[in-house]
């Protein structure tokens, strides 16, 4: 619910007589034209000719009905003090306000049936300690610690009373609410925490170590895990899972003052036999790469390495049977182009060798050999920078 300082109460009255019109809109409550008086004598909260230099309690009603809208306190012409609104007679909400106009101190939200909504302290128009907020049944719905400028802590309950949401500070800030010190593994260890929806199902489970997220387990509807990540010392390992409970991935990294840099990436088929296997070194270069066929067997495997200032690649293809079908070396040049490089060489699927290339430097082919089945020569060209050719000289 929004709140609204002196001067903004004034920008949005109108500006003849004694009459003050604004739209309560912002706080839920239907637009109507008020009369406002301080102890009888009519004042006009928009023409500070009328309230200066007055103290007291200033009451505004609906001109077409009576009923009370909102309360606010005078101190010498100043608005400062307690600020109440009320709907169809009923209070909705009560703060209170400084000099500058912001709020400062106790503030309180109700429901029409007068049920404590929220409840805050302002401290010149910041939240600060515990905050909290309610269903319309009375229980708790949210609690917040605030420690000028920030939130930093939090916790959240279905209307059931049961926990769904939990953001742990540097130490355990969120007493009387809950028990953050047990929650958060401040006193007893790592703990164990559930997190619930608002059917009562269990939808993640947690562990903390001194206000540190150490486990964090997502279930499916059937209650088997759908992701799981764990961080051991500087290692985060993240794991997703398909809802029949079969690992589909599982990602390791490294966890650095600047965020985590990934090690290791592997992909999973769906009956959980590895497909893709991809490897990083400390800095974020990758290492390897290897790939697989359902049936197990590598389909290729690529190696990272350095030549002075090149980066290169050398790339191993398979059949399914798991004999070697090419081999080959690439210039890595950017995230994806990849130049040949040397001689690069294709097997049949008996492992006899069928066809090889061989490139300069540039990504050119020079020479192309063919074989046959029996491993006879077929051809053998000398390849030209236009494409052409001729029978490579002996």
């Amino acid at each position: 619910m929004a709140s609204l300082s002196s001067n903004t109460l004034r920008s949005i009255t109108r500006s003849s007589g004694c009459a003050l019109a604004f739209s309560l809109g912002l706080l839920g409550v239907a637009h109507a034209v008020q009369d406002c008086d301080i102890a009888g004598q009519h004042v006009n909260p928009a023409n500070g000719n009328t309230t200066a230099g007055k103290s007291g309690l200033m009451q505004c009603r609906d001109r077409s009905t009576g009923e009370l809208m909102r309360e606010q306190q005078l101190q010498n012409g100043v608005f400062m003090g307690t600020v109440r609104y009320y709907d169809k007679g009923k209070l909705i909400k009560e703060h209170s306000v400084n000099a500058r106009g912001n709020l400062d101190g106790p503030a309180k939200e109700y429901s029409p049936d007068g049920v404590v909504l929220r409840e805050a302290i302002y401290d010149n128009g910041h939240e600060t300690g515990l905050v909290r907020s309610y269903y319309p049944s009375g229980k708790l719905r949210r609690a917040s610690f605030y420690d000028e400028p920030n939130e930093r802590a939090s916790v959240e309950f279905t209307e059931r009373g049961q926990l769904s949401a939990l953001r742990c500070g540097d130490k355990a800030l969120l007493t009387p609410v809950v028990d953050d010190a047990r929650l958060c593994g401040f006193s007893e260890g790592p703990s164990q925490v559930e997190l619930f929806d608002n059917k009562g199902i269990v939808r993640s489970r947690l562990s903390y170590v001194a206000g540190k997220r150490v486990r964090s387990e997502d279930l499916y509807d059937n209650g088997k895990p759908a992701s799981r990540i764990e961080i051991s010392g500087n290692q985060r390992v993240e794991q997703r899972f398909s809802s029949e409970g079969v690992k589909r991935g599982q990602t390791t990294s490294l966890v650095t003052e600047r965020g985590t840099i990934k090690q290791q990436e592997q992909e999973f088929s769906e009956k959980g036999t590895l497909v893709r296997d991809q490897v990083w070194n400390p800095s974020g270069e990758p290492v390897q790469d290897d790939s697989y066929y359902l049936n197990g067997q590598p389909r290729s495997k690529a190696i990272y390495s350095a030549d002075g200032d090149r980066r290169l690649i050398e790339v191993t293809e398979y059949h399914d049977n798991g004999r070697r079908a090419a081999v080959g070396r690439f210039v890595l040049a950017g995230r994806a182009r990849q130049t040949p490089i040397g001689t690069h060489q294709r097997y049949s699927e008996a492992g006899t060798l069928r066809a090889e290339s061989t490139y300069d430097d540039k990504g050119r082919v020079t020479r192309e050999r063919t074989w046959d089945a029996d491993g006879n020569p077929e051809r053998d060209d000398e390849v030209f920078a236009d494409g052409s050719r001729k029978a490579f000289a002996k």
